[in-house]
């Protein structure tokens, strides 16, 4: 009980965040209203009609845990974006959008829908070629020609600053507040999550389940490190070494031994 936090240190925890927050972003994403208004801008379609979302944390989420949905979106022709925000810089983004891609995919076709897009939002400039917005496609390298192969992969992030419509929205997802005209959504939607009492306890939900998770995956981290250090040092069995960890502890433990 006495690691507990008051309402009022939840509230400032809540102030503090900013739309490149994952924690944050996925219940500002958690409203049609601005998704719209995002991918209209950083997919430069002012006709773009977003019809609905599905966050990581929504019953209507039938991907699994292993894939990040920090936004699905589906527009009105049917076919679906996924957005992802990335504040920190040690992943490989590439091989993480690849994987999220494909497993979405695989799933809408089973069910005969359509997969289109990534837009990958990240705080900085991924490729470090000075642009806020970079279009991946997939090319033959032997000709140097784009082919089509169903995916669109858009790149966008808040380091550069070109004084472009995207630069100034994106630079608003390093803010803790945000009021500009320009888009009408973002600031209604940041004033809602931050200052009434409904969004600010959909923000404190959503970072508790955020914070144990957090202190979930570092127990597992532990817990595979205690592993592989038996089996290095100890030559421990599998058999005594799943006597104090899971199955998939040490799958894991395996695999990173074998990738030194």
């Amino acid at each position: 009980m006495g690691n507990e936090i008051t309402i009022e240190e939840k509230k400032k925890k809540v102030r503090d965040f900013r739309p490149i927050d994952d924690a944050f972003f996925e219940v500002l994403a958690d409203d049609t209203g601005f998704c719209q208004e995002m991918l209209r801008i950083l997919l430069d379609d002012e006709e773009l009609i977003v019809e609905e979302v599905i966050v990581q944390s929504s019953e209507r989420n039938i991907y699994g845990r292993s894939v990040r949905l920090d936004a699905l979106c589906t527009f009105e022709d049917g076919k679906k974006c996924n957005v992802e925000v990335q504040r920190s810089d040690d992943d490989n983004h590439l091989r993480r959008v690849r994987f999220n891609a494909s497993s979405i995919a695989v799933k809408d076709s089973q069910m005969g829908q359509k997969f289109r897009e990534v837009v990958y939002i990240s705080k900085f400039d991924i490729f470090n070629a000075n642009r806020v917005i970079y279009h991946v496609d997939s090319v033959v390298r032997e000709t140097g020609y784009a082919i089509n192969d169903g995916l669109i992969r858009v790149f966008a992030n808040a380091q550069i600053k070109d004084g472009t419509i995207a630069s100034e929205y994106l630079d608003c997802f390093l803010k803790k507040e945000v009021n500009n005209a320009s888009f009408p959504e973002l600031t209604k939607r940041m004033n809602y999550l931050k200052h009434q009492e409904g969004g600010l306890q959909a923000v404190c939900e959503v970072m508790e389940r955020y914070e144990k998770k957090a202190a979930e995956e570092a127990n597992m981290r532990a817990n595979i490190k205690a592993i592989k250090k038996m089996i290095h040092e100890y030559h421990a069995t599998k058999e005594s070494i799943l006597e104090d960890y899971s199955e998939e502890e040490y799958r894991i433990a395996i695999r990173e031994l074998a990738e030194k």
